[in-house]
């Protein structure tokens, strides 16, 4: 499903942010990834959604290789990824139904569709009875379980998430890596990249640990190492 074959990245400022990295992850896997500040893991999902591309290396993603899409093909990648952000990055103008809708809209599906579709995945986040609030009327667990709706709702092959709990407390950060763990029992391949070690020790996935730009670790069940702690 994703495959980093000799990876390297490196900014215009000249900063390294990936070098030499190999992974491979099959369907229906959900992974952690893992390590200090600064050392590559928002890079590594970057490269995977086409927002940065490899240095070096080819980078796979559901079979394409996503350094030889062209511009007009990138979309269309998106289309089957679903993506989460650390900030919700929620229209505070629209309500819940709106922020989700808005999302289906932007890939040109009808009403009728829409209508269908939302009930559907309102009831997966847990947020039935919500649908006409507003984000500033939700707490900040409720705010990402409407990311998460927004990037769910089109049925996406792989779920990307980039410290989905940061704002969040513990509690509220079990329930959201919860639902991750729900969506990926429904055939959703998981990457999430976090800091959060309490949760990455309680549902002991698999984790890969990158340090300084390279993948130190890589284990099935595995905890959040020592070495990549802040």
């Amino acid at each position: 499903m994703i495959q980093l074959h000799n990876v390297s990245f490196t900014y215009p400022n000249g900063t390294e942010a990936l070098r030499n990295i190999n992974l491979r992850i099959e369907k229906g896997e959900f992974v952690f990834l893992v390590g200090p500040t600064g050392t590559g893991k928002s890079t590594l999902l970057k490269l995977l959604y086409c927002a940065e591309y490899p240095t070096e290396g080819r980078v796979i993603v559901a079979g394409r290789d996503v350094s030889r899409l062209s511009p007009k093909e990138v979309p269309l990648l998106r289309r089957r990824l679903g993506i989460i952000f650390q900030d919700f990055r929620l229209i505070p103008t629209r309500t819940v139904w709106e922020n989700i809708a808005f999302a289906l809209k932007a890939i040109g599906m009808g009403r009728k569709e829409i209508c269908r579709k939302l009930p559907e995945v309102l009831e997966i986040v847990g947020l039935s009875d919500k649908a006409h609030a507003y984000p500033a009327q939700l707490s900040g667990g409720e705010q990402q379980r409407v990311a998460i709706a927004r990037a769910i709702v089109n049925n996406p092959i792989i779920l990307l998430a980039d410290e989905p709990t940061g704002n969040l407390d513990p509690e509220t950060s079990l329930e959201i890596v919860d639902l991750l763990a729900r969506i990926n029992l429904m055939g959703t391949t998981v990457l999430t990249a976090t800091h959060d070690k309490y949760i990455v020790d309680k549902m002991r996935k698999r984790v890969v640990t990158l340090q300084n730009g390279r993948i130190v670790s890589d284990r099935e069940r595995g905890t959040y190492e020592h070495y990549a702690s802040e």
